[in-house]
């Protein structure tokens, strides 16, 4: 049976950060330094986290990454220590509410660029294309059209925008300025390499990868590792295969139904957000669901 948590709430540790989906706790302890990532079942919308939480979402969400980390580990590092999460709890905690949605994980530096793979022309990237015939300064051939499969993948970065804002697309030169030559080369490959691997094993499932976007950082030793969410429709976009057309936005396994609903409404897109009927709350939970068990067989 799934839990519901909209925010996290444990005394005696540390808040380091509430983002729009995770909460993240310092973890007290000798050794290396050691955090707790908390998937709450919060949505947000156009950088407007919503008043109405999915039940469930953090818990789909941990899976998935989890599932993910697991099957890259051969490619690079991951942030997961394997520590139990029951063991780290505050006294007097539900374990049960905590346990499928969160982890023990490395605290790392994060390294501060997005770093986007993009094997198919949609986004951000058809709206830069159209524009220019470029994405992220990459060149691409002319008559594209709009979801189709790129040539290669290619690697997009973007700046981390700070919260409220829109993250935006960079070129590699000014990636290689923020982080240096080394690393940037480094996250582009491990970018690219993880984003092959994933849709080769999505396609045998019958989705198709259409991009996604991974977090990395590095330890003291400068040790590069893929870290926070990996591999989720909330970071990535993946279509059914056998709804998938050349031409027009085929449909999403993840928060899109939300977002067409919330464009049939008057509202300005900031602060607050609208609450969300039933229908689109399970809608919406039933898209993650399908995701989680389609690529990792995990049934919910």
């Amino acid at each position: 049976m799934a839990t519901t948590l909209l925010q996290s709430e444990l005394p005696g540790l540390a808040l380091r950060h509430r983002g729009k989906v995770r909460d993240v706790y310092d973890l007290p302890g000798e050794g290396e330094p050691r955090l707790l990532i908390v998937a709450t079942d919060r949505l947000s919308a156009f950088d407007v986290v919503l008043p109405d939480p999915i039940p469930g979402k953090g818990e789909m969400l941990c899976q998935i990454s989890n599932f993910w980390f697991g099957k890259t580990a051969h490619i690079i590092r991951n942030h997961l220590t394997g520590i139990e999460v029951a063991g780290v709890l505050p006294p007097g905690v539900d374990p049960a509410l905590y346990e499928k949605r969160s982890v023990v994980a490395r605290r790392l530096k994060p390294v501060p660029v997005e770093a986007i793979a993009r094997g198919y022309l949609i986004g951000s990237g058809w709206k830069d294309y159209q524009r220019t015939g470029r994405v992220s300064g990459i060149g691409l051939p002319d008559g594209l059209r709009q979801a189709e499969q790129l040539p290669q993948p290619i690697f997009t970065p973007s700046t981390k925008a700070a919260a409220g804002d829109h993250d935006e697309n960079i070129d590699f030169d000014t990636m290689v300025r923020t982080v240096g030559a080394d690393l940037a080369e480094q996250v582009r490959d491990a970018t690219l390499r993880l984003y092959a691997f994933a849709r080769d094993y999505a396609a045998e499932r019958g989705i198709l990868l259409a991009d996604t976007k991974f977090e990395f950082g590095t330890d003291a030793d400068g040790h590069l590792y893929v870290m926070d969410e990996m591999l989720t429709p909330d970071s990535s976009r993946y279509w059914p295969a056998d709804e998938y057309a050349v031409g027009s936005s085929p449909p999403s396994y993840d928060k899109q139904y939300v977002r067409d609903y919330l464009e049939t409404l008057d509202w300005d897109k900031t602060a607050p957000g609208p609450r969300l009927p039933a229908a689109v709350i399970e809608r919406t939970r039933a898209k993650y669901a399908e995701a989680l068990e389609r690529l990792a067989g995990i049934s919910v």
